[in-house]
């Protein structure tokens, strides 16, 4: 939205201050012209305090509950890790980036859009690996869960918030490189310090730690599940295919669930399509319950 402003309005001195990373309180009457947009009349505004900015950036209370708790489970996921290799790599690698973890999206428009978005996206991954590793034993789970975690570390470089912003800028290794190859150079360069620090003791772990590596790899490069969608390579073992198709999951019923709220309503339980979903969205079936009035009459019988 574009704000004009003469030399005789109260904050027209003030205007003069502000930068691309000012943040605002902006009131007044605001209306979309149809070939403008969003246009204010009688607007005034106040810089925020740092204060404020803080609470601004770090979302609403619940917002802020559910990703402290998403972080959490994510950070217990790794620690559970049985494989040391694995274990100590999650580790690493969220030690070493996990503020900057906390700021990404999961991506740019389609889903978990937000900042912060690829904790709850990362960790709602982890509990449905976790759910149906023991439905499906043939699952490496530590494998599983590394994957997970690593699947879209290459977004801490293609999909960043700044720390004191909410301007996704791009980034020149983002767009040359792609989340995916960047996923997979992390991964290699930690493993390089910590295979360097522990060579001997780990030469006496099963599986081999070169098998471990290029699992995890695989992982990363094939969680897009097709080549024309990106993926270097496509699923080839069990964990790969897994991966692909709980992010797959999550994804689509996070644009499922923003969908119901901010696409156009064409019917009573119908809504304008929203891409890449197939068509138009349809309200899922409410979930059982009994009336109270059909309750009482029951207990009658």
């Amino acid at each position: 939205m574009k704000l004009r402003v003469w030399s005789d309005h109260p904050n027209y001195k003030t205007c003069s201050g502000l930068t691309p990373e000012s943040f605002i309180e902006l009131t007044g009457e605001f209306r979309q012209h149809p070939q403008f947009g969003l246009e204010a009349d009688k607007w005034m505004f106040r810089p925020l305090s740092d204060q404020e900015t803080k609470e601004l950036l770090e979302g609403p209370a619940d917002l802020r509950a559910k990703q402290a708790t998403d972080w959490e489970f994510i950070v217990q996921s790794i620690d559970g890790i049985l494989d040391p290799r694995l274990r100590a790599l999650t580790q690493m690698f969220v030690n070493e980036w996990g503020d900057r973890f906390r700021r990404a999206a999961a991506a740019r428009k389609y889903h978990h859009a937000r900042r912060g978005g690829l904790v709850e996206h990362t960790a709602q991954m982890m509990r449905v690996a976790s759910e149906i590793a023991p439905l499906y034993p043939q699952l490496n789970l530590d494998l599983l869960i590394a994957g997970i975690l690593f699947h879209d570390s290459g977004k801490l470089w293609e999909n960043q918030f700044p720390e004191t912003g909410f301007v996704m800028d791009f980034d020149e290794l983002g767009e040359l490189v792609g989340h995916i190859s960047i996923g997979l150079e992390v991964v290699n360069l930690l493993w390089r310090k910590l295979s360097a620090d522990n060579a001997d003791l780990w030469k006496t772990y099963v599986p081999s730690s070169e098998d471990v590596r290029l699992h995890l790899l695989h992982l990363i490069g094939a969680h897009h599940g097709q080549k024309e969608l990106g993926s270097p390579v496509e699923p080839k073992t069990p964990e790969a295919m897994a991966l692909h198709y709980i992010d797959n999951l999550d994804s689509k019923l996070e644009m499922f669930a923003a969908g119901y709220t901010t696409a156009q309503p064409l019917a009573s339980r119908i809504f304008d399509r929203v891409r890449p979903l197939p068509g138009n969205l349809v309200k899922s079936l409410e979930k059982f319950r009994q009336s109270a009035a059909q309750h009482s009459r029951d207990k009658l019988l």
